[in-house]
């Protein structure tokens, strides 16, 4: 059984509490943006996308929510797609754009925050969290300079304000910090719009489910890219609440009902 050997450092060679950073001296080529030659070309095949996801904050902590459909080109590669994550205990990410990049990271992105708590006995603050995401996607550059941009969503609650943050980014690794809500993906500026009509402070956590659900509808209705709920296949957004409480996905059963409710009220002319 040949497995690679665990790496040693010497005693006055701390590795740090970085796992990004020590991949980068002991297995460079398992980052995100390993160098496949430079150049600006596109890929010479078609990229499976993730499309659509929102996060809105409410009055207890934040709500993030992703539809469930890929794409490649103009074909749909995947209708079950996940694209809302736990980072840790008490924040999440939703990924919009080339998938295989971003799955992956999201799952270096997770074990960084594992390792960090792990080396310094304590969780990183909210900001620190959202920041780490900025480098990673920073990183990212190389292989989003070949058409695999990846622009995801972060969100979580801030035990030290006692409050839900949302923070986007952009393709060469910009943060910003969103007062109230944000959409991207393909049917983002659609989901934006909707959300931008109905949000209000003070929302509940039920309103605010609501609320990126019909968002998500309302991008679908405008975006061929972005997937509506699929009542003969069982598929619906995907949904999770971060609060006091933690990180909870909100089980399918209940956003069926809930999509039934809202698909039921647009049929009878009351809007989504």
């Amino acid at each position: 059984m040949n497995e690679s050997p665990l790496p040693f450092f010497a005693s006055g060679d701390d590795p740090g509490a970085s796992f990004v950073d020590l991949l980068r001296r002991v297995a460079p080529d398992h980052l995100p943006a390993s160098d496949l030659g430079g150049g600006t070309r596109s890929t010479p095949f078609e990229v499976t996308h993730g499309t659509t996801i929102v996060a809105i904050r409410y009055a207890d902590g934040v709500v993030m929510a992703g539809d469930r459909r890929a794409t490649a080109g103009s074909t749909i590669a995947n209708r079950r797609m996940e694209k809302v994550f736990p980072a840790d205990d008490y924040s999440g990410v939703a990924i919009a754009g080339a998938a295989g990049p971003a799955v992956d990271m999201v799952r270096l992105f997770q074990v960084q925050l594992e390792h960090y708590e792990k080396i310094e006995g304590e969780l990183l603050s909210l900001e620190g969290k959202a920041n780490q995401l900025a480098g990673l996607i920073r990183a990212n550059l190389p292989m989003a300079m070949q058409g695999m941009v990846v622009v995801p969503l972060f969100a979580g609650y801030d035990e030290r304000r006692g409050h839900g943050r949302v923070f986007s980014y952009d393709a060469l690794g910009g943060r910003y910090e969103e007062a109230d809500f944000q959409a991207t993906g393909s049917g983002g500026v659609h989901a934006r719009n909707w959300i931008k009509a109905q949000w209000s402070e003070g929302m509940t956590r039920d309103d605010a489910v609501d609320l990126a659900l019909r968002a998500l509808f309302a991008a679908a209705d405008e975006d061929s890219a972005t997937g509506g709920p699929d009542l003969i296949r069982g598929i619906y957004p995907v949904v999770a609440v971060i609060d006091r409480d933690g990180y909870v996905a909100v089980p399918d059963a209940d956003i069926a009902a809930r999509a039934n409710v809202l698909i039921g009220g647009r049929e009878e002319g009351a809007g989504l």
